[in-house]
């Protein structure tokens, strides 16, 4: 580590890194901002910076009233200087946060390698596969992390099945569904102002998430990819491929259909639709693999509308703890928080975490879906990884 960097952990004096996060929406106010809180409290973290392209998406943050309630006391830096000056001035090796729009990861996640220093973002990593091997080169030569949020791998029905799977227990992977389809309400979001046909797509943004998990699980390559999508417009009349049906063939031949949509009606309960069914064939039986990821057991009815709710307890919650407020709890903190801590010490190489080096395969898949949805959904066949 150079001098005044965080993670000094030979030395026996660890710096807790500053965290620089890149982006406002949904999914900071969500999921990153709340578990960024929870580890700075926890000394894991210092500072916390936001830098945002609009005040008004700072403001909305400042005030959100579940952060207040949660860790009262707490606030981050606002800025709206440009991303690469906010991240010139930071120290080396300390950690950017990338939460932008899909088709502005690379540029993003380069200007960071270049300021030296780790990064952590959302999924997926880039659009095309050769944006992904450079950000693994640059990482690499630098000795940076660079770490994708597929928080599914965190949730402990994942690791159980990745455990038995691979001692063998269900076989092997043959035919497999997975879905998931957003609320209704992401169209009225900030959605339509960049989710667009040119720049992404249902499956892009929400299905790489069950091609990582398959991988995850049974450490099987994807061979090939067919997507079938369909345009739809916004309410600001953007088009975009809002429902799509992807065809995910793996080295072993196993195929895995994908559904993903925002088109989940708002009134349904759930904050989503999704699961993952994997058939498997053993020697002298077949195995299963059926994950209902949208229902975790969990019914309630309030006495206030909307009444009917199934909240689930797994991916992220507010819950009470020992200290101040409230804590974080689920599979979204932990990913979160597996990032920081191998940021913060340097650990470049996990076998759990997705990294720039070992997830370029799911670069290839997006990049092929994508191809394959201006074509009409035919077949596009992988390279080697």
């Amino acid at each position: 580590m150079k001098p005044g960097s965080a993670g000094d952990l030979a030395a026996g004096s660890f710096v807790p890194p500053e965290v620089l996060i890149i982006g406002g929406g949904m999914i900071v106010h969500d999921q990153i901002l709340p578990s960024l809180y929870h580890l700075q409290r926890l000394g894991r973290i210092s500072g916390i910076t936001i830098c945002a392209r609009r005040a008004k998406t700072l403001q909305a943050l400042i005030e959100a009233a579940p952060l207040q309630r949660a860790f009262p006391g707490q606030n981050f830096r606002a800025t709206l200087q440009p991303f690469a000056h906010a991240m010139r001035q930071m120290q080396s090796r300390h950690i950017v946060f990338v939460a932008v729009p899909d088709q502005l990861h690379h540029e993003v996640i380069m200007q960071a390698l270049a300021c030296d220093q780790h990064v952590c973002t959302v999924k997926p990593l880039v659009l095309e596969h050769r944006h992904g091997i450079e950000i693994a080169e640059e990482a690499r030569r630098r000795g940076l992390l660079v770490a994708i949020d597929y928080h599914k791998r965190f949730d402990n029905r994942s690791l159980m099945a990745r455990r038995a799977y691979r001692d063998g227990r269900f076989g092997e992977f043959r035919l497999g569904t997975a879905r998931l389809l957003e609320k209704w309400y992401y169209r009225r979001s900030n959605f339509q102002n960049w989710m667009t046909a040119e720049n992404s797509d249902a499956f892009t943004y929400i299905g790489c998430h069950y091609v990582d998990l398959v991988h995850f699980i049974t450490g099987l390559m994807p061979a090939a990819v067919s997507v079938y999508g369909i345009r739809d417009r916004f309410p600001n009349s953007a088009e975009g491929y809002l429902w799509t049906d992807a065809r995910v063939i793996w080295e072993n031949g196993a195929c895995l259909n994908v559904q993903n949509a925002l088109g989940y009606p708002d009134a349904a309960p759930g904050g989503n639709t999704q699961g993952l069914t994997m058939y498997c064939q053993g020697g002298e039986d077949g195995g299963l693999i059926a994950h209902s990821d949208q229902y975790r057991g969990v019914s309630y009815s309030y006495a206030e509308p909307p009444s009917y709710a199934e909240p689930n307890p797994d991916y992220f919650q507010y819950v009470e703890w020992e200290g101040v407020g409230l804590a974080p709890a689920g599979y979204g903190y932990r990913s979160i928080e597996q990032m920081i801590s191998a940021a913060a010490s340097g650990q470049l190489d996990s076998s759990l975490l997705a990294t720039a080096q070992n997830s370029s395969f799911n670069d290839r898949v997006i990049e092929a879906a994508r191809q394959s949805l201006r074509e009409g959904g035919r077949e596009i066949r992988l390279g080697q990884p």
